[in-house]
């Protein structure tokens, strides 16, 4: 298989303003890849699939990476006058000093592609694709239109990043439910509090369950107890939750119920 240099410079031979990026990896493994401009990605994918010498034909898989802002502290020389008494005398010098500056960079959510060719046995091509930000600018192009393999995959990082695939034939959740709130695998996502679907908590899974309970936000009655129709307990666990588990912190032990 060609290079990723040599790729890169294969879709900007046939795909004019490509915008192709490679990005190296320096690690033992050395598997560079190359990062889209979003606005020509679906031609440079097809490109990838229809070339009779590359003929990527195969995406086996894809998944989401969350890039959130990050603080840079960086030291720069200053140049600034001061009053110094020399010889008796005060005098304005210029004074050279380091100076510590931070700024801040935007994140982003990025979409890493695995290509294979089934026809000519060879890959990976790794391609990547970032949205402008984290916030209200979140789309990229769909895929699936290429490759139909990305269609479930592109859904799941919808439902877990929030990566918005513009042209995705039913672009909907598909691990959460739809009336779910924000994408559990962003770096920045908060836990809730009350642990609904929880049915064992513990530790500090249970306090937090606890003060959840005290502030009224439950919406769950703690005195539901286990039944003998339940197959994976007895029904004798006196204070056993099915939502929240034992609400006094002990632990006991479960036995099978008769039949298990």
């Amino acid at each position: 298989m060609k290079t990723a240099e040599e790729i890169k410079a294969a879709i900007e031979a046939a795909v004019p303003g490509a915008g192709v990026e490679f990005v190296p990896n320096p690690s033992p493994a050395g598997q560079h890849s190359l990062r889209l401009a979003p606005e020509n990605a679906v031609a440079v994918a097809t490109f990838l699939r229809d070339d009779p010498e590359l003929a990527f034909d195969f995406l086996s898989n894809l998944a989401g990476v969350d890039w959130p802002d990050k603080e840079i502290a960086e030291k720069v020389k200053v140049t600034r006058q001061v009053v110094k008494t020399i010889d008796g005398v005060e005098q304005t010098v210029e004074e050279t000093v380091d100076e510590t500056r931070k700024r801040v960079v935007p994140g982003c959510l990025e979409v890493v592609y695995h290509l294979y060719s089934v026809e000519k046995k060879h890959g990976p091509l790794v391609l990547r694709m970032r949205t402008v930000n984290r916030s209200d600018q979140t789309g990229l192009p769909s895929l699936t239109g290429v490759w139909r393999s990305a269609e479930f995959q592109e859904r799941e990082v919808f439902d877990l990043y929030g990566i918005v695939f513009t042209g995705h034939p039913d672009l909907r959740r598909l691990l959460m439910w739809d009336g779910f709130k924000d994408h559990p695998m962003r770096r920045d996502y908060v836990e809730p509090d009350d642990f609904e679907y929880e049915p064992t908590p513990h530790d500090e899974v249970l306090k937090r369950a606890q003060a959840h309970k005290s502030e009224g936000l439950g919406t769950r009655d703690q005195g539901t107890t286990v039944t003998e129709h339940s197959p994976r307990f007895t029904g004798h666990e006196k204070g056993f939750d099915e939502c929240n588990g034992y609400q006094d912190g002990e632990s006991r032990r479960l036995e099978p119920a008769a039949g298990d």
